[in-house]
């Protein structure tokens, strides 16, 4: 069963938030219990000090101990100092009060325990013959340490598994490279556009697949927010909690619009700090971008395109997915994870073997701090962000210009589009 309730149309208040909790804490099924709660990192929109503070005030008087995992995937480590900002109190090796506060290290094997293997036939058949290969499933040791397992993160429309939140946070936010990058890749080769927005996805399959090995029992608490509040707060089961977030995120989350734009400037927000994250200015627009026209990533202050991936990055360069498939010899021994990101980024598109010529379908343009040298060897567009005035841009959704503010977490969509988007079942 699940506990909660959410609206289209207006934000929860503290009290309704907290009553949500009282009631998921007197299902019962945390009390006496080690909780280890799985968090996002600061690259989502989340109240996360209200959410610290309300777990803090409600459950741990009924449990035995109440922890925090960051669900970072292959994200960056956090700093005392950047955990602080998340939650809302002061962390000082890793520790806020009594409360651990564990950053998932996916770069070391050692932290890792292997729950099985999902045999090549079923993956073949998730995947519809995209991918055929055994995957070993491995997840973080620290969950043996605990008795009971609690996702607490948002849900927005997701690149690569169609909707973020729910078992997303065992696979990939806890888990180990090998089922991080067969997942990452499997959704490039569907392709974000495909995939975006859509609940019922192989990927999801996938990660719901993997999540059925955990050796621990788990529950979610689903959010759906915006920065004005949270519009929905669920309980449950992981998988249907996540799947009344994702009902309610489908409403909130996704905007439609009558016909495609040649420009579109987005405005990213502080908390991407790199072009690994900020591309998520690209994938919510890409739907709504005409043939030929331009996405324009606008960030005069970022100017790193990835602290823990760059390096593979410059030796690859964005590409449409087909360069890498049709070269796959040249790039299959690269981190799956990094090839996903380079066609999300760039797009769908073309590539002829025999002429060695790419055409995609869109350009990609930064108007950051990365200077126009490093776009250029990146296959990226480069615009010199001090000659945008934003402004300027702005009001002109009649001319083909669109400027998305706080881009990368709403979702473009043509509304000639609408009946494709069925991937939303109850």
């Amino acid at each position: 069963m699940t506990i909660g309730k959410g609206s289209a149309s207006k934000y929860l208040s503290e009290e309704e938030l907290g009553a949500i909790i009282e009631e998921a804490a007197g299902a019962g099924a945390l009390d006496g219990k080690r909780v280890l709660v799985l968090i996002p990192d600061g690259t989502r929109t989340m109240p996360m000090p209200q959410m610290f503070r309300l777990l803090g005030k409600i459950l741990r008087p009924r449990v035995r101990a109440l922890d925090y995992l960051v669900a970072l995937g292959t994200h960056a480590p956090m700093t005392d100092a950047e955990l602080s900002r998340l939650l809302g109190e002061t962390v000082r090796d890793g520790m806020a009060g009594e409360t651990h506060v564990y950053n998932h290290r996916w770069e070391n094997p050692e932290n890792f325990i292997t729950l099985g293997t999902i045999p090549a036939a079923e993956l073949r058949e998730i995947s519809g013959g995209l991918l055929g290969r055994d995957v070993r499933v491995g997840l973080n040791r620290l969950i043996l340490e605990y008795d009971h397992l609690l996702v607490c993160g948002p849900v927005f429309p997701h690149e690569v598994v169609g909707f973020s939140g729910g078992n997303k946070y065992f696979f990939p936010g806890i888990a180990s490279a090998e089922i991080i990058h067969f997942t990452h890749w499997l959704g490039a080769l569907i392709t974000s556009y495909r995939v975006i927005g859509r609940a019922d996805t192989p990927v999801r399959a996938a990660i719901d697949r993997a999540a059925a090995m955990i050796p621990r029992p788990a529950s979610c608490l689903a959010l759906v927010v915006t920065r004005e509040g949270v519009a929905g707060l669920y309980y449950g089961e992981t998988r249907e909690a996540w799947r009344a977030a994702a009902n309610l995120s489908a409403q909130i989350h996704v905007r439609y619009v009558e016909k495609p734009f040649r420009q579109v400037l987005s405005l990213m927000p502080e908390m991407y700090g790199e072009i690994w994250t900020a591309a998520k200015g690209m994938y919510k627009v890409e739907p709504v971008v005409a043939d030929g026209g331009e996405v324009i990533l606008y960030s005069p202050r970022l100017d790193t395109v990835s602290s823990v991936h760059g390096k593979q990055i410059e030796e690859i360069g964005y590409h449409t997915r087909d360069y890498f498939v049709k070269q796959w010899e040249r790039f299959e021994h690269y981190p799956w994870g990094v090839l996903a990101h380079s066609t999300h980024l760039k797009g769908l598109g073309e590539y002829d073997a025999r002429t060695g010529i790419e055409t995609p379908r869109i350009q990609v343009t930064l108007a950051t701090k990365v200077p126009a040298e490093t776009c250029r060897r990146l296959n990226l567009g480069y615009r010199d962000p001090a000659t945008i005035c934003v402004e300027e841009w702005q009001g002109r959704e009649d001319e083909g210009i669109l400027v998305v503010p706080h881009a990368g977490e709403t979702l473009y969509r043509l509304k000639r589009d609408r009946a494709e988007d069925v991937g939303i079942k109850s």
